[in-house]
């Protein structure tokens, strides 16, 4: 079920549209205000999401009906644009750039200095507003009481949207496009005035090529540990809640700053992708804003809620699924630990043999002899392995697995005489070697039915050159055999009796990651290999966790849908020139924001393409499409962004054009030539 909108609210709420926040060195960010009335008499605390998903529109539905409930029950809710987006002044060049953090800081004081606050703010905010909040709280700015970090990460390299196991991922080349398009975008000119077309020209000639950035940064060095709290938990003084689902790409994070932070914490996993818990899907929704204000009024108001009186570690059991590539509702159960690790989980390894897995004590097949298999995976493995982060619950989740084993060895168990449960991140330790001297592996975990059908449950990547670190790359010596860890994703998954767990193993996984310079050949010694799988038998004390709230916002602002858009994923096989393309399609429709009189349209297109065994021919393509209408002002920008490949390099090549009133008044072109390093 959506989230209800709740219109009989307890507080009266004033709206300020648009308010100046002055910088230290002079520049303006501009904020939008959800006040309780009266709060200038009986000054309240703010919740604070500091992010550059433009306030004024894109977000306005999203923003109103999560700040005005905050402010009906107590709060100042505020949503700045971040220097250089939406509104604000100034110029938005990367993520998480210090500039970023001190301006943070500096909202924080002039917060604290409104007559309608306290002194007392809280951070929130999902991906780019979660990540901010811990790396400000890490800088101990003294008004920051408490945070709710919602799909975010402590390690900008291990656990983010550019490089996984140190390999470089397409949601790299994906999200750079989003910035891209996000960074054409002009500030409203009923917010900013005349020089509007200024603001905008400076932002289309200086925010630059972000995927270039990142590709210059092919390992874990100074520029991904910026910004990177795992650096030093302990900076971190403040409470924190941290929050994800299953199919996000931000589990992981949920487990270590639960072990690893120092204070008083709260980690929560529902089977949600990329989107807050009360709109999550797959389902089930939660009450998520109560549970957020449970939160504040503990630690921004000293109200005893009994936040802090149950399990620290909340997490959704998922129970087994028909493979799909979206799902209305997850099922299973909560499930919770006084803390984490939790010596309720019981690391258990099963041994390999070819073609099978084997728990402890039980003997492997007579028909397994002990010998290496080797794989060489064709391009096709990983089609549908759908995306790292699931962002709107598809259809981008993955596909039946059988239709991606074939090209992997596969290691089964026999079938489970009982359910088996899981809670945490499996581990490969395998022995292999590689006949080229830059590799990778891919491992999936599967839940195999009875009649063969297999949903993935969780997976892991591992460039082979970061055998030794992420920091610390070293080619591999061909034909040298080595021994590897590769960790999977964090999961909650039950398999019940009858079914299989299956392993695969592949030495490629286009397109969810780019693949190496040559067709690769892995070589693994399955009698010196073993997976060790987080076993986590059912407790009583899971059936006592009190239940979650029903979803619940503010009413959204009024819109009227103009067009209608669509999302899909296409897959093409090309047999006369041996070609395969994925196609992800995203629009938005047209909408009409009633308050603005402002028509708001956004849709893209990718492509991912490859051809034959041909690993140099992989090429990905990203075009953006926004606009701005109203009465006398339109505005429409396309970007598009090609990333090619040799042995050797890399190979980009972007366009911008940016159009007023139907006349082309901006135009750019880059052509971007980057070695190599490891990939």
């Amino acid at each position: 079920m959506p989230a209800r909108p709740v219109h009989e609210l307890p507080r009266k709420v004033d709206v300020t549209e648009h308010q100046w926040v002055p910088m230290r060195d002079g520049i303006r960010l501009s904020a939008r205000v959800w006040k309780p009335a009266g709060a200038e008499q009986h000054p309240v605390p703010a919740i604070l999401e500091f992010i550059p998903y433009r306030k004024r529109d894109i977000k306005r539905p999203r923003d109103t009906q999560i700040h005005h409930y905050f402010a009906a029950h107590g709060y100042a809710g505020v949503r700045i644009d971040l220097r250089g987006s939406g509104d604000s002044e100034g110029l938005l060049t990367d993520e998480y750039l210090p500039q970023e953090q001190e301006d943070g800081e500096d909202i924080l004081a002039w917060l604290a200095e409104q007559p309608w606050c306290t002194g007392d703010v809280g951070m929130m905010g999902i991906s780019w507003g979660g990540f901010n909040a811990l790396q400000i709280a890490a800088r101990r700015p003294a008004q920051l009481k408490a945070v709710i970090a919602v799909a975010a990460t402590d390690d900008r390299y291990a656990d983010d949207v550019h490089y996984k196991g140190g390999c470089l991922l397409n949601d790299n080349l994906s999200w750079a496009s989003v910035m891209f398009a996000f960074n054409s975008m002009p500030p409203d000119p009923h917010i900013v005035g005349a020089r509007w077309r200024e603001m905008w020209l400076q932002r289309l000639e200086h925010s630059g090529l972000w995927v270039k950035k990142w590709l210059d940064h092919p390992i874990r060095d100074p520029y991904w540990r910026h910004g990177s709290v795992c650096e030093d938990y302990s900076a971190i003084q403040c409470p924190v809640m941290a929050v994800s689902g299953w199919a996000d790409g931000y589990p992981n994070p949920v487990f270590r700053l639960m072990e690893n932070l120092q204070v008083p914490r709260k980690g929560l996993i529902g089977p949600w992708s990329h989107i807050y818990p009360h709109m999550g899907l797959p389902g089930p929704q939660i009450g998520f804003l109560q549970e957020a204000l449970r939160w504040w009024d503990q630690w921004l108001k000293e109200e005893d809620t009994g936040v802090m009186d149950e399990p620290p570690l909340r997490v959704w059991m998922q129970e087994s699924v028909r493979p799909r590539t979206q799902y209305a509702r997850r099922p299973g159960r909560w499930v919770a630990e006084p803390h984490w690790p939790s010596e309720n989980v019981r690391p258990t390894r099963l041994s390999l043999s070819p073609r099978h897995l084997q728990w402890p004590g039980e003997p492997p097949p007579e028909t397994a002899p002990e010998k290496p298999v080797s794989i060489l995976s064709p391009l096709s493995v990983g089609l549908f392995g759908g995306k790292w982060c699931s962002y709107n619950n598809g259809p981008d989740m993955p596909y039946d697995q059988r239709e991606e084993d074939g090209g992997a060895l596969i290691f089964d168990t026999q079938p489970l005489e009982e359910t088996v449960e899981i809670l945490g991140a499996p581990v490969l330790e395998v022995e292999l070697e590689a006949d080229q001297p830059v590799a990778q592996i891919a491992v999936r975990l599967s839940d195999e039915a009875p009649d063969g059908q297999a949903t993935r449950v969780t997976y892991g990547v591992l460039n082979l050159c970061h055998r030794h670190g992420h920091d610390q790359p070293s080619y591999l010596e061909p034909g040298r055999c080595e021994r590897v860890r590769v960790p999977l994703d964090h999961i909650a998954q039950s398999f019940p009796a009858g079914h299989r767990i299956r392993l695969a193993v592949s030495s490629s996984y286009w397109p969810l990651m780019w693949g190496p310079p040559n067709p690769v050949t892995l070589t693994l010694y399955p009698a010196a290999s073993c997976l060790e799988l987080p076993l986590r038998p059912p407790r009583d004390s899971d059936r006592e966790l009190p239940a979650f709230e029903a979803a619940e916002t503010a009413p959204p602002p009024k819109s009227t849908a103009l067009a209608s858009g669509e999302g899909n994923w296409i897959i093409y096989r090309d047999l006369a020139r041996d070609e395969s393309t994925l196609h992800v399609i995203e629009d938005d429709g047209r909408v009409r924001l009633e308050e603005l009189d402002l028509e708001v349209a956004r849709s893209a297109d990718e492509w991912y393409r490859a051809r034959g065994g041909d690993f140099r021919s992989l090429n990905g393509e990203v075009v953006h499409r926004r606009e701005l209408h109203r009465e006398g002002w339109s505005i429409y920008t396309i970007t598009r962004t090609l990333l090619t490949c040799d042995e050797g390099h890399f190979r980009i090549h972007a366009t911008l054009d940016a159009y007023e009133n139907g006349l082309r008044v901006y135009a750019k072109t880059w052509d971007e030539k980057l070695p190599r390093m490891y990939l």
